[in-house]
């Protein structure tokens, strides 16, 4: 079975039975082309839930004065949303930033798998417990300096992609323009290029032909105090690997009275 992005990523939750897998594989069929800039699922009915397969989208707010945040960015294997607030959810937006393929997923088949294979439902649920952990850390990384701040962000996308065969060792694609990139830090478009400058005089980072490269990553991890845990790429199944074979702290305090 080809690798797929979604698949990959909900792979990281444990283990997908060959019918769970082509249970999604199926879901993900009938993606299409759209172009930069295209918004998604504001104002729309919540039927259905957009599953990027290629490209850079984002989630985002708008304010009042017109100017734009982006809260986070949608890579291929992201739902853009998942769970339906009603009107108290409809504030939050999506776009892509790139071209982008997209499937069109019916909320309703989503719920039926859930019912029906236990493994998708555990993926699924480790998907919304993933995506409040980086909103988390996006609001601690709000308090970073610019160049930290930025730093971070790239250290994210570069694990995020390692993880769907986007990335080498590194670097990665990143056709995304510097006027999204600094909607995402939270800083004008002219202090982001100070920025980007002063990383690059650092030998931190480069950014050419719309591809990002680092030189030493371990570095870069370091100056942007990244710890990539927060991702939870390890899933639930790694968790429970641990606590067989490390007791829980109660159990360990029985066992040494014993």
């Amino acid at each position: 079975m080809s690798r797929n992005p979604f698949l990959q990523k909900l792979e990281r939750a444990g283990r997908l039975t060959d019918e769970e897998q082509t249970a999604l594989q199926a879901l993900t069929l009938g993606a299409h082309a759209l172009p930069p800039r295209h918004d998604l699922a504001a104002g729309e009915a919540a039927d259905r839930v957009h599953l990027v397969m290629s490209g850079y989208a984002c989630r985002y707010k708008t304010l009042e004065t017109g100017s734009r945040r982006i809260v986070s960015f949608v890579l291929p294997g992201d739902l853009c949303t998942l769970h339906d607030a009603g009107p108290f959810g409809r504030d939050l937006q999506a776009s892509t930033l790139t071209r982008c393929t997209v499937v069109e997923i019916p909320r309703h088949k989503l719920v039926a798998l859930i019912a029906s294979y236990p493994g998708i439902g555990r993926a699924l649920w480790w998907v919304t417990l993933r995506e409040l952990s980086r909103a988390r850390e996006w609001i601690v990384n709000g308090v970073r300096s610019a160049d930290k701040r930025l730093a971070h962000l790239f250290c994210e996308l570069l694990t995020c992609l390692q993880v769907i065969d986007l990335a080498d060792g590194n670097g990665f694609a990143f056709p995304v323009s510097q006027a999204d990139l600094a909607d995402a830090v939270g800083i004008s478009p002219v202090h982001l290029n100070r920025v980007l400058q002063a990383l690059r005089g650092e030998g931190l980072l480069s950014w050419s032909n719309q591809r990002l490269i680092i030189p030493d990553v371990d570095h870069l991890k370091a100056f942007a105090e990244f710890d990539p845990a927060y991702l939870c790429f390890d899933g639930f199944e790694h968790r429970a690997a641990i606590d067989r074979v490390q007791p829980a702290p109660e159990r360990r305090v029985r066992l040494a009275a014993g």
